[in-house]
Formats: structure tokens, C-alpha cells, sequence
């Protein structure tokens, strides 16, 4: 039985997702993409008429979108140090599960220096701030000032993206592990300035 067209379609964004988090946007080909995704190569060109670069924009968007919901998900449950937690454990069973090999797709493509950069980078700049705002939105909901909210957000971001990379190159969890409790107890203390 053949897949359907949109199961394709879809099995080739998720790989294309897959294989940006381990090698880059420049070593997610497309031949690589479609031997990762199982599609045929027609589907490519039907699902994708901008070529790759729509194919690794799409990628990054799912993932950013991923990461949006399990940050929102987060958010809903009403604790801030949580939720920053639980987006620290996220990105440790991220390298966990892969054997330290996975970072973050929008980090790859926003580190671009091929000839889709400027977009890509766009799209990444995108991601980060979707990621941002729900954070800042948050932490403004819990008594932060805007300006602390915001800037507490991007530092946030700032020091996942960091870390992953970090993890990676010292093939450790040990830099998410120190980050995750610094920025909880930095967190502790600006929402309850007084413990």
C-alpha cells in the first residue's frame, strides 16, 4: 500500500527536522532527506516547489512549533520556575535520547552561511522570539515588569541554545545540568524577591 501524499509529505518534514538537529542545514541534503524520510523523490518537487530551502524552512517551523507548544503547555500550568524547568529537562532528553548528537534545528539553520542564510535566519529569529514571548508573557503574568520579563526571556533562550551546544561539544549534560539550576534559583528570586 502506498503512503498517502500528505503522509508523505509530512515524513519528509520530520526528517528534514531530524537531520538539521544532528547535522546542520548544510549537511541536510536533499537525497539525505529523502533516505531518512522514505519518500519518493517526485514528492519533493510536488510538496516543495521552492526547493530545499522551503523544505528546511518547513522544518524549522515544525520544530519551533513543537517547542512553542511544549512551552505553552508549560505556561498553562500557571508556575514559571516549572515551567523553565520542564524546558530544560525537555532539551536534556533531547541530547539524552540521542546520544548527545541533537541540537536545536533553528540553531543550526540560524549559523548558515549558504546561499538561503538570510532567510533561514529569519525563520530561526522567528522561532527564538515565538519562544521568547511566551516566556516573557509568563513571567509578566507572575509580577515581572515587561522590561524583566522580556529580558529574563531571552536569557532563557539565549542559555538553552547555549548549553545544547556546549553538551554537544564536551559530550556531557553536564553544562544543561549547572545552567538548569542556576537559572532556576535566578528565576526563585526574581519572582519572589523576598526569600
Amino acid at each position: 500500500m502506498r503512503p498517502r501524499t500528505s503522509d508523505s509529505r509530512d515524513r519528509t518534514v520530520l526528517s528534514a527536522a531530524a537531520l538539521l538537529r544532528e547535522y546542520g542545514a548544510s549537511g541536510t541534503s536533499v537525497d539525505k532527506v529523502l533516505a531518512h524520510s522514505g519518500a519518493p523523490r517526485g514528492s519533493v518537487y510536488h510538496h516543495f516547489p521552492g526547493g530545499r530551502a522551503q523544505l528546511v524552512d518547513e522544518a524549522v517551523a515544525l520544530a519551533g512549533d513543537f517547542v512553542a507548544g511544549l512551552i505553552d503547555a508549560a505556561a498553562r500550568a500557571g508556575d514559571p520556575v516549572a515551567a523553565v524547568d520542564a524546558f530544560f529537562a525537555l532539551w536534556r532528553d533531547q541530547l539524552a535520547g540521542s546520544d548527545l548528537r541533537a541540537g536545536c534545528p533553528s540553531a543550526a539553520v540560524a549559523v548558515e552561511t549558504t546561499d538561503d542564510a538570510s532567510q533561514l535566519a529569519r525563520s530561526a529569529a522567528a522561532v527564538f522570539g515565538r519562544w521568547q514571548e511566551a516566556l516573557a508573557a509568563l513571567l509578566v503574568r507572575h509580577g515581572l515588569t515587561e522590561e524583566r520579563g522580556r529580558g529574563l526571556g531571552a536569557f532563557v533562550i539565549a542559555a538553552v541554545e547555549g548549553v545544547v551546544i556546549m553538551c554537544r561539544a564536551e559530550r556531557s549534560t553536564a553544562p544543561l545540568e549547572a545552567a538548569a539550576a542556576e537559572i532556576h534559583e535566578l528565576l526563585v528570586h526574581a519572582l519572589n524577591p523576598g526569600t
